[in-house]
């Protein structure tokens, strides 16, 4: 890839997505659950940007969406609703109005609270709603605790016993029709033992509900598939399909999955240039033109991405922070990272950036955004407009 030519074109800070990879993600996916009905929602949050939901689109794909907003985009980019599932702790109430006008395939509830919010609200509509429950299996992920799910200490989903008197009541609700259960146990997964302990107690209690006729047709096993950042050791596909088909002997299901970083982290690029070096005593700093505001990751939870340098020199390494422009001590992409001698306008390519990138960004002091570009068969397309400016001061202006 001429990352080079790419950052001329289009300027930096730069994300690029590689919509090639993500087709390759998403089938190897679907093929290892092909011996059971399945649909693979893909998780917007991972990358909302409307081209890469359109591309899963034309794949076939579903869409987990964690607001209305998400939703919005998942139809506007061509997902239907009977593929598109709500979930998240904190819908309000118009987002889950507009949910079930919408006729999306099943709201994912959280709380008992939000189980009467959703009935009341149904039956303000004089309307039916489909349900599935997050059941928490309390089952440790080993994974980042930020981005831990699964656990009773985090806020996500419920336990058995509030689970099963949730389902009791969805049965006996007018406007409630209890279609599926629910469990994601936490993101960058890199183990199956987890994996296969949640579904086990999940497909457990499914069978427990099953003795006092609650006939559930979805089995949704949330995402969560780790990636390659740097060493990690990861789960294959096939592997990950057997582990949970194994726990759904003499069960008649359709398997949703919801994939997100699995199917974009590795497809996206940040491209950010040089603009100097400074010396603070025995620290090496490189600055960049792109910052926490662009790539919250680093900052956030001390991510590693690999960085990747476009440059005429080849000299010795020595290490060095790579820093952004923001005023925070915490805006960096890297730390202790060794780099050759870098001059102004050199290119840093950051990898595994597809994910959680973009989507998480800010206009912190005042910076705009970055541009978006997809390849797609060895042609690259602008898919976002950088920023402008006048973008930023949109809202506010006529308010001088």
């Amino acid at each position: 890839m001429d990352f080079k030519a790419l950052a001329n074109k289009y300027n930096t800070p730069l994300y690029l997505y590689d919509l090639d990879h993500m087709s390759a993600q998403y089938e190897k996916l679907k093929s290892a659950f092909k011996g059971r009905p399945s649909i693979l929602a893909y998780a917007v949050k991972a990358n909302s940007n409307l081209s890469v939901i359109k591309h899963f689109a034309d794949l076939g794909s579903g869409a987990d969406c964690v607001s209305i907003g998400e939703i919005r985009r998942a139809i506007l980019a061509g997902i239907p609703p009977y593929k598109i599932l709500f979930s998240g702790v904190g819908k309000n109430d118009d987002e889950i109005r507009e949910a079930i006008e919408t006729d999306i395939l099943y709201i994912n509830v959280e709380s008992e609270a939000e189980l009467s919010r959703i009935e009341n609200i149904a039956k303000e509509l004089k309307k039916r709603c489909r349900i599935s429950i997050r059941v928490n299996p309390n089952i440790d992920p080993k994974t980042h605790p930020y981005i831990s799910t699964g656990l009773h200490a985090n806020k996500f989903g419920v336990e058995i016993s509030t689970a099963k008197r949730m389902y009791i009541k969805s049965k006996n609700s007018d406007n409630l029709d209890p279609v599926g259960i629910h469990f994601h146990i936490g993101s960058q997964l890199t183990e199956l033992k987890p994996i296969y302990e949640a579904s086990e107690i999940v497909a457990d209690m499914l069978r427990s509900l099953q003795a006092i006729d609650i006939e559930l047709k979805f089995f949704d096993i949330g995402g969560g598939l780790g990636i390659k950042y740097d060493n990690e050791t990861t789960i294959e596909p096939y592997d990950y399909a057997q582990v949970i088909l194994s726990t759904l002997k003499g069960l008649d299901l359709t398997i949703i999955c919801e994939p997100g970083r699995f199917l974009t982290a590795n497809a996206g690029y940040f491209l950010t240039k040089v603009l100097y070096e400074k010396q603070n005593g025995d620290k090496r700093f490189v600055v960049v033109d792109g910052a926490m505001n662009d790539l919250l990751r680093p900052s956030l939870y001390n991510a590693f991405h690999k960085l990747e340098v476009v440059s005429e020199n080849d000299g010795k390494k020595s290490k060095a922070d790579v820093v952004g422009p923001v005023c925070e001590s915490g805006d960096f992409i890297s730390k202790d990272c060794f780099l050759p001698i870098l001059e102004h306008n050199d290119l840093i390519v950051v990898h595994s950036a597809g994910a959680y990138g973009f989507g998480m960004g800010s206009n912190y002091n005042t910076r705009a955004r970055s541009a978006e570009v997809a390849l797609k068969n060895g042609e690259d397309r602008l898919i976002r407009k950088r920023e402008t400016f006048d973008d930023l001061i949109a809202l506010e202006r006529e308010f001088l």
